[in-house]
């Protein structure tokens, strides 16, 4: 496929799984901020259009994501035109714990099978010990594999590409890996560098995450338009790069840049990295590597963390 074709959304390897999957994803975190009839049209619309990588967390809006997602997929035949992902937050990283979680997962998503689970935000230093610990949540995930409630499995996480690379330094066979890539990033704990090499040399599947920095970037000062760091991170070596969709004209604007994506070449690339050097040096446009604000409650629990403030 050209990646100049304007009518069609571009399609990616998904590491050494034999999958191809939309260059753009959906993401589940932005289900529950429009309407509910508004989500499901947008799930529907970005399925026809191509956009078939779906994300979802069974934490995310207090589990209406994936109720949300759940709906959509349950018409017409749209659970069988979609890559669908969900992540598992038993945030005590228990195999028990992990599979009630699928079950629930699998309950409001209305399907018997999961494409892709990965373990959700591995934020905490004792995650990747937790994760691959004999009746750990790395023990859920073969088994669900095994029995085909899932065919591939992944883990995700925005904090340090040191707990990345505990967890890809022991031979555990993960299928797909989860990660910032933004502008920012190059130049702070980068994922970039530091990460998305290993899941290369690993075969493993990456998907990008975050790509304005939770909007951040937009505020830095960095003078870059959103739709030049989607497609900074879109031309790094990413399977997908998953995006919040609150609205179909959030859609609209995101497809048509998959659609008419061209990949920037190094210079371009180096071009736009020097012009975030500044704005990145410490890391305060990614708060979600810097600050713990960017962590769910029920992370916060299960690592004795004071839960984030009501609104």
């Amino acid at each position: 496929m050209s990646a100049t074709d304007m009518t069609t959304v571009p399609r990616r390897p998904l590491g050494t799984t034999g999958e191809q999957v939309s260059i753009l994803g959906v993401g589940g975190a932005h289900m529950g901020q429009p309407e509910e009839a508004e989500g499901i049209r947008i799930v529907h619309a970005a399925i026809d259009a191509g956009m078939d990588f779906l994300d979802n967390a069974w934490e995310y809006n207090d589990g209406v994501s994936e109720e949300r997602m759940g709906k959509a997929l349950a018409q017409g035949g749209y659970r069988q035109r979609a890559f669908l992902m969900t992540k598992n937050c038993d945030h005590q990283r228990t195999a028990a714990g992990s599979l009630a979680n699928l079950e629930e997962s699998l309950r409001r998503l209305r399907t018997d099978y999961l494409d892709l689970w990965q373990v959700h935000e591995v934020a905490w230093d004792t995650d990747p010990e937790r994760i691959l610990a004999p009746g750990g949540a790395a023990e859920a995930m073969l088994k669900a594999k095994e029995q085909g409630k899932v065919r591939y499995i992944g883990f995700t996480g925005h904090k340090d590409p040191n707990l990345h690379r505990a967890l890809l330094s022991q031979g555990f066979p993960w299928d797909t890996v989860q990660l910032p890539l933004n502008a920012l990033d190059y130049h702070y704990r980068s994922f970039e560098r530091e990460i998305v090499p290993l899941c290369e040399a690993q075969g493993i599947g990456v998907i990008g995450m975050k790509s304005l920095a939770g909007g951040h970037l937009l505020k830095s000062g960095a003078d870059l338009s959103a739709e030049e760091a989607i497609r900074y991170s879109l031309s790094l070596p990413c399977a997908t790069l998953v995006s919040g969709m609150d609205s179909l004209a959030t859609f609209e604007a995101n497809l048509a840049i998959a659609r008419a994506f061209v990949p920037y070449g190094e210079a371009e690339l180096d071009a736009i990295r020097a012009r975030t050097a500044q704005a990145a040096a410490d890391g305060r446009f990614e708060p979600f590597k810097t600050t713990r604000d960017f962590e769910g409650d029920v992370g916060r629990k299960a690592n004795d963390y004071p839960l984030q403030a009501a609104d």
